[in-house]
């Protein structure tokens, strides 16, 4: 079918569409074959019907096609065939086995016989494999998240998944325009002539006199009805050359719709008014047509020859490529930081820059005179300097020595972060890299430096290799290389032939591990690992066969054996339905990708084996690459020796560039420095600006100069969240731009942040004086604004010399304290009551937020547990928890309860515990009895043990592997359990009552428990032997009594410590305390929980007085509280009992909300309302004093003082 012909079936689509033709839509959508409209295929498969569903598919692939289409009708077959089990129609259910399942068959006899299995099961929940399978709504909800990523994915359903931009009534308007030239070419027109039929050439009778010619009108309803024709209103009168228009005027018309204005003006129909003339120009625009037509998506060129050229011929099928999709309404420009707020002035040509991973205003910077330095953004000032020298020069080569000693100076080619923020480190162009311990307040401490490299280190890097962190590098000698942080070099990966240029460590997760009768084999997540590129796994890895023909691909996108059915199950299930299948581990796959300066790419595994992926990069130059955030797709950004601009997103799995961005200039004349953010941004420092693109777009998104004064090729660097972009500048300054999440982050910083260790005015001391001050903590009055603390050692002298003195003004502007915002109204904060949650007998014991984010689990303690869960919906487009819309009290239909054994328990002696698995999956808990292990899909008890005594107190699953679980115990002792043996492993003793809290750090390699005695004890994940034990310190007076929480920072270094009598803040790796804050002022009753934020930046405490406070997580200084008048009624307060938060969760992706379990049973999700986005964003007060109180403030110790400083 030629292209016009192809057009004119979507003009008629819109024209059925309109006139409300639905059946012939849909009907003449299937038949020709050009646009699958996904609105109407969700709707059928929402109702469940299955044969008009495999009916609208038929006219797009059959069921061979390829390997995506096989999966989409597997997947519909399948979910037919469970629900005919699921309704206990088994006749239905063995026909659907026979006519639709058995194609699948020849593919996989296997599977075909698991799944024909599901027939003898009373239930087919009782199968492993699909125990997770809720009701039918809910399964066809998931499914069909499945089947639009594989008709996406489908290379047959290419370009056909979006609605050309059309205006409406476009073929009304086409007709409309033949008329009116036939018309004009009539001998003797007549004015207002009555166009009675479309089937003959319009002509008008000879009159007494000829007239001025005047224009035609078609009708507006349906032709069918033409009794019932209605003006569709004036049209203007064709210039009066139209008289002689000809063939090619008329085949103008059908290329350009805007060839006159009565043409632009047949766009207005059922109107009788005249078109102004600025509606003119905004009908030549193109407009999105009404949503009637579902699945409409606005091309990015409306021009005719754009369109011609996006109606190529389709690909061959098994081509796998992807749809563009455009910009969705949850994305806006204003995401993007554009607004320079300020900048910095390095005073050195900078090189490289690096935000930290979770202090967001925390940025590294290294320069082309080797210097490194630390800058605090939010308040303009840096950190520490440090210039570049040796470090211990007889450490290095001979060869480096004698080049060091007469070559040009060291420049920094690379600086980063490690993921955690605990290291840094920085590549030079000659032979080395330092690497810095981070660890806080202006303290960049030496740790490793290592000659690396003959000739320049051009990139480094940090990575986990076996769950170890190591740094990764490349150079000019051709190598990789990958060290310990103790300098021992692990790996040395030869076979670029060019000096490798850049590296890319990443790993892939989710890989399972399933046990068949003993023996181990691999089994993947399809949706995950279909991007992996089958040359990434070791050759023994790919096929292990087990017994008989059974046959297991371990890489879906490198499938060998005729065997493999991995594709056609469904990706939130494992790959096979059996019940032999249990999980016992899971692995990630690690690797580095390279490149070097003849533009070769190459991915290497960490076992000396050679490289496993040989690409070439557009350019064959200097290309780096880039993972998206969330790891799942990969971006390279590079320029030819010709000066060439490349900007690519790749096919991992295939090699093969997937998207080429377009809109740089010619010549770029340089390297080209890029980066992503927010999993849907690209940016590009070109031609003096920054150019943003859609991730999803060829097209450029939008541009920025910064005000000006930025390089032709600029560095640039995105902070974590995306809301903060540093810039460098011709006249070696940092340009900070920031949208408007970024700006309030800036204003919110009101002291540096990591003084933390050190009071304002020891802060203000050191950098007014340049002077050390001695590490005795000053007496101060109990009523100062600010309580001094104990300064640590290790404050880099270096960071105070390159400062300028600041003025006294700035001096004391710094010694004032933060105000504190209180809430204390409901209209200060956003507040949701869970349904159904309120029971005066059932306080809520533990709480936790899925890891999810979508619903929240609160064990009571009577040992039932209950579930929320947010539905996604226009309301809640992201389906998250949130506290501006009600969830849901979800159970499963068959209306169990996820209840514990009590079995002979005292509910009030009792101490409830409670865990999730990472998937949500299931979890785990125990109420004074047998520790039970529930599915959270069904709410089916899948086994207990564990029985007591003693009873269980607290529970916690091994960070890597869910099979391990440590159990804290009423008797003092720690079990180390492993669930799939059914055995103890080990018994940790060390505490003198019942253990409160514990958590584990893969990080330092330990557990940390805290117990009822108040000591805090770490034990060798390795051994599982007592390394240290230390006692919290407690007020004067006060007894070794009540619960002690324990949980890790994200660097899993920093341990925050909760009990009724303090927050406080451990270094773990030596168990030492660097921070305290104890209830005071408005916040001095007894707290009863506390919980990091998911970013560690904050710290939400609950006191039994019914106060929360949010702290901020590094100094411990109090940002807000909220009053319990914000959150609970009149009642709840004034009561006979006071209601009052017994816990505390934070969510594990909004930053700023957080949940509180009450003891009347209720559970309420707070966060600050829209407008302030953040807790306690109000700006220092003038004088210091808030409402006649002093600001709250923490103390800092290192075990050198004996009481906590009031």
């Amino acid at each position: 079918m030629s292209s016009l012909s192809r057009e004119l079936v979507f003009l008629i689509l819109q024209f059925l569409e309109e006139e409300k033709f639905k059946e012939s839509v849909h009907k003449l959508e299937q038949e020709s074959g050009f646009f699958f409209n996904m609105k109407y295929f969700e709707e059928k498969v929402h109702a469940g019907e299955w044969d008009e569903v495999e009916k609208y598919l038929s006219g797009f692939t059959k069921v061979d096609d390829n390997r995506y289409s096989m999966k989409i009708f597997f997947e519909i077959r399948k979910q037919k065939y469970l629900e005919a089990l699921d309704r206990q129609d088994k006749a239905k259910a063995v026909e659907i086995l026979v006519n639709d399942l058995k194609v699948f068959s020849t593919f996989n006899e296997d599977l075909y016989k698991e799944i024909t299995q599901l027939l003898t099961l009373g239930n087919f929940r009782e199968n492993e494999q699909l125990s997770k399978y809720g009701d039918t709504k809910t399964a066809r909800s998931i499914m069909l998240i499945e089947l639009k990523k594989l008709i996406e994915a489908n290379p047959l359903f290419r370009e056909k998944l979006g609605f050309p931009t059309l205006k409406s009534s476009r073929l009304r308007t086409l007709i409309n325009q033949s008329l009116n030239w036939q018309h004009q070419l009539c001998k003797n027109p007549r004015p207002n002539p009555d166009i009675k039929t479309l089937f003959n050439d319009h002509t008008c009778s000879p009159p007494n006199g000829a007239l001025a010619p005047t224009p035609v009108n078609l009708p507006t309803p349906a032709v069918a009805k033409p009794a019932a024709y209605t003006s569709l209103g004036a049209h203007g009168p064709f210039p009066p050359t139209a008289a002689a228009a000809n063939a090619n005027a008329l085949a103008g018309w059908m290329v350009n719709a805007a060839a006159s204005s009565s043409v632009q003006a047949a766009v207005v129909t059922a109107s009788s008014l005249p078109v102004p003339p600025n509606q003119v120009s905004i009908l030549k625009r193109p407009i999105t047509p009404p949503a009637t037509l579902g699945m409409m998506v606005e091309y990015p060129n409306a021009d005719h020859e754009q369109l011609m050229k996006r109606l190529r011929p389709v690909q061959s099928v098994e081509e796998v490529t992807y749809p563009t999709v455009h910009l969705q309404a949850s994305w806006s420009l204003d995401d993007l930081p554009r607004t320079v707020a300020f900048t910095l002035h390095q005073g050195s040509s900078i090189t490289s820059m690096d935000f930290h991973p979770s202090h967001q205003t925390l940025l590294l910077v290294g320069c082309n005179s080797g210097e490194i330095t630390l800058w605090e953004a939010g308040i303009r000032e840096k950190l520490c300097s440090k210039p570049f020298k040796i470090w211990e020069m007889q450490a290095c080569t001979l060869t480096f020595q004698a080049s060091a000693a007469k070559d040009a100076p060291f420049s920094v080619n690379r600086v980063t972060w490690s993921p955690d923020g605990s290291f840094c480190g920085a590549a030079f162009s000659k032979h080395l890299i330092h690497l810095y311990a981070y660890t806080g307040p202006n303290d960049l401490r030496q740790h490793l430096e290592i000659d690396a490299h003959s000739g320049g280190v051009n990139d480094i890097a940090f990575a986990h290799p076996n769950k170890q962190l190591c740094v990764v590098t490349c150079g000019d000698d051709k190598l990789i290389k990958v060290w310990d942080l103790t300098g021992r070099k692990l790996f040395n990966f030869e076979g670029h032939e060019a000096p490798v240029y850049s590296i890319c460590p990443h790993q892939k997760e989710n890989i399972q591990l399933f046990e068949v009768n003993g023996e181990l084999i691999g089994g993947y997540i399809r949706l995950i690992l279909a991007a992996v590129p089958a040359d990434l796994l070791p050759s023994y890895q790919r096929i292990r066969r087990i017994k008989k023909s059974l046959a297991i691909v371990l890489n879906p996108s490198g499938c060998e054996s005729q065997h493999d059915f991995s594709d056609l199950t469904n990706s939130y299930e494992i790959t096979f339905f059996s019940v032999k299948l249990s999980t016992i581990s899971a692995l990630c796959l690690q690797f580095i990708f390279s490149t070097a300066v003849d533009g070769k790419i190459k991915a290497w595994l960490y076992d000396n084996m050679g490289s496993r992926v040989d690409y070439d990069a557009p350019g064959h130059w200097c290309t780096t690459i880039l993972y998206s955030a969330d790891g799942g797709r990969l971006f390279s950004c590079g320029a030819g020796k010709d000066g060439d601009a490349h900007l690519v997103e790749w096919n991992e799995s295939e090699g093969a560039i997937k998207r080429t961005y377009t809109g740089f200039r010619k010549k770029c004349g340089g390297v080209l420095q890029f980066d992503t953010t927010q999993n849907h941004f690209l940016a590009v420092g070109e031609d003096s600006q920054i150019k943003f693109w859609d991730m999803d777009n060829i097209n450029v998104l939008t541009t920025t100069d910064a005000d000006g004064g930025i390089p032709s090729l600029p560095h640039l660097r995105f902070n974590k969240e995306g809301n903060l972009l540093a810039v460098t500048t011709t006249d070696n300054g940092i340009k900070i731009l920031a949208n408007a999440t970024g700006m309030r982050s800036l204003r919110t910083v009101e002291a540096p942040p990591f003084e933390a260790l050190r009071s304002p005015l020891e802060a203000a001391a050191i950098k007014a004086s340049g002077s050390a001050v001695p590490s005795v903590a000053p007496k101060v009055e109990r009523s100062s604004p600010v309580r001094p603390s104990l300064i640590l050692k290790g404050v880099d002298s270096m960071a105070r010399s390159v400062e300028k003195p600041r003025a006294l003004d700035d001096v004391n502007d710094k010694m004032k304290p933060l105000q504190l915002t209180e809430i204390m109204d409901p209209t200060h904060c956003r507040m949701v009551t869970m349904p159904d949650s309120a029971d005066a007998t059932n306080k809520v014991a533990r709480l936790l937020y899925t890891n999810s984010g979508v619903g929240i689990l609160a064990l009571g303690s009577n040992g039932i547990q209950k579930l929320w869960k947010w539905v996604r919906n226009e309301q809640n487009p992201s389906g998250k928890a949130t506290a501006s819309v009600v969830p849901q009290h979800w159970q499963p239909n068959s209306g169990l309860l996820m209840t514990n054994d009590i079995t002979g328990v005292n509910l009030e002696e009792a101490v409830p515990c409670i865990a999730l698995s990472k998937n949500d999956s299931y979890v785990m808990s125990a109420a004074g009895g047998k520790v039970s292990l529930f599915n959270m899909m069904t709410f089916k008890l899948m086994t207990t043990f564990m029985p007591p005594p003693p009873a269980s107190t607290f529970l916690v699953f091994h960070p890597q592997d869910n099979n391990i679980i440590a159990i804290g115990m009423e008797d003092s002792t720690i079990h180390i359990y492993n669930v799939r043996v059914d055995e103890v492993k080990s018994k940790l003793k060390g505490h003198q009552k019942r253990i409160t809290g514990l958590a584990f750090s893969t990080t330092l390699n330990i557990l940390v428990s805290s117990g009822a005695d108040a000591q805090l004890c770490t034990w060798s994940i390795d051994t599982w032997e007592k390394r240290k034990a230390v006692p919290i310190q407690l007020p004067a007076g006060k007894a070794p009594t009540g619960d002690t929480r324990v949980q890790f920072h994200s660097d899993q270094v920093r341990l925050l410590v909760a009990h009724e009598t303090q927050l406080a803040i451990y270094d773990a790796s030596k168990m030492e305390r660097i921070r305290q804050w104890v209830p005071q002022d408005a916040l001095s009753a007894p707290i009863s929980c506390a919980a990091y934020s998911c970013n560690s930046q904050l710290v939400f405490a609950s006191f039994i007085d019914g106060n929360v406070g949010v702290f901020d997580a590094d100094t411990l200084r109090l940002r807000c509280r909220v009053a319990p008048t914000a959150y609970l009624t009149q009642s709840a307060i004034n009561g006979s009992q006071a209601v009052s938060p017994v816990v505390v969760a934070a969510h594990p992706h909004e930053a700023n909300q957080f949940a509180v379990g009450l003891t009347d049973g209720s559970v309420k999700v707070i966060e600050p309302t829209e407008s302030d986005g953040k807790w306690g964003v109000s700006p220092p007060a003038d004088n210091g004093v808030l409402n006649g109180r002093t600001g709250s403030s923490s103390t800092a110790s290192n075990h050198a003082a004996d009481q906590i400083q009031r």
